[in-house]
């Protein structure tokens, strides 16, 4: 049996061992997501980001428990959880401080947690979450959660992977207008005060609805303009929880029920599966290009612009300029070859 009809029989052990191949980009791993990709497309896919302290993994650990419970005629979901931890700048390697947070969670053979270092990325994510979240969505779990790094201001990639992001934010951190600074505000569909009995809830709030009014209809995307957002746009909810205490979580659940509704109704949802996708092939023409590029220069000519550049002899444009000069004159010579 391959690994993918072993994932879709629902084998953790091969899902895990899957994860493992899809993060160290094993051929392994890309034959078998090139199997199960026409199972994808049915998991809602959740973003969680904001700031360092603000509770990200209590929150995402309080979500996961309740959408395993049934509520209200709601019948329990299956949960996976994809945590990015930063990386050590030495190893490599990640924490993974999120599973001894979400440690209540161990042992329902409903949830899922996978955590991952980010390795070097930016915005949030590592380079191969995507493709993790493909593999967990032909696994058949309804809700994937993706928790971010968290570092803040470049925590925008999130917006191009999820069907609803929550930003989560905490009284106390700083600046009010953090948040708007950032770029955080345009890609929230749901914004989050946790740890919302520390005093000052009241202000954050008042100052998150204030922002609300200058807020831009994209949500921040990169492939669309204003005028091709739906005439009734949505309008994120500012709500408040305290996640250790499991206040305000019910209210939440519901904000992300009422806003897959909305993608639904509206065609938001396949919008956003057609961007998502276009991301993500767009990221993979980049590494791929860039990596061919490479491995076809010869390493002797790319050192010794490098030194020239190091030098202050040339500038980075003209570095650029003499390498694809380099490039083309190797493609040429193999042309008459």
């Amino acid at each position: 049996m391959t690994l993918a009809t072993d994932v879709l029989a629902g084998k953790r052990l091969t899902l895990a061992r899957l994860l493992t191949l899809i993060e160290n980009e094993k051929p392994e791993g890309r034959e078998a997501l090139d199997q199960l990709f026409s199972h994808t497309g049915k998991a809602h896919l959740i973003g969680v980001t904001g700031p360092p302290g603000s509770g990200k993994s209590s929150l995402v650990n309080q979500l996961a428990r309740f959408f395993r419970t049934a509520h209200a005629g709601d019948p329990a979901a299956t949960v996976a959880v994809v945590a990015v931890d930063p990386s050590s700048p030495f190893t490599g390697g990640a924490l993974l401080g999120d599973r001894v947070r979400m440690r209540d969670l161990a042992g329902d053979p409903g949830v899922f947690i996978r955590s991952m270092a980010a390795r070097g990325a930016l915005g949030g994510l590592a380079r191969t979450t995507a493709a993790v979240v493909q593999a967990l969505d032909a696994a058949g779990y309804d809700i994937i959660l993706i928790e971010t790094v968290g570092a803040g201001q470049s925590e925008v990639e999130i917006a191009r992977l999820a069907h609803t992001t929550l930003v989560v934010e905490a009284p106390g951190q700083g600046d009010d207008i953090q948040a708007i600074k950032a770029g955080i505000l345009e890609i929230a569909d749901i914004l989050v005060i946790n740890k919302a009995d520390r005093p000052g809830a009241d202000i954050t709030e008042r100052a998150l609805l204030a922002m609300l009014e200058f807020r831009h209809p994209t949500r921040g995307n990169h492939h669309r303009n204003a005028a091709e957002v739906p005439h009734e746009a949505w309008t994120p909810p500012v709500l408040l929880t305290v996640a250790t205490q499991s206040e305000g979580i019910s209210a939440l659940v519901e904000a992300i029920r009422q806003h897959k509704k909305f993608l639904q109704d509206s065609g938001e949802w396949k919008t956003r599966d057609r961007e998502r996708l276009q991301s993500e092939l767009d990221h993979l023409i980049e590494h791929t290009l860039v990596s061919q590029w490479r491995t076809s220069l010869p390493p002797r000519q790319y050192q010794t612009v490098l030194a020239n550049l190091t030098g202050r002899l040339i500038s980075p444009y003209q570095a650029l300029d003499q390498l694809l000069e380099a490039q083309t004159g190797l493609s040429q010579n193999h042309e008459y070859i």
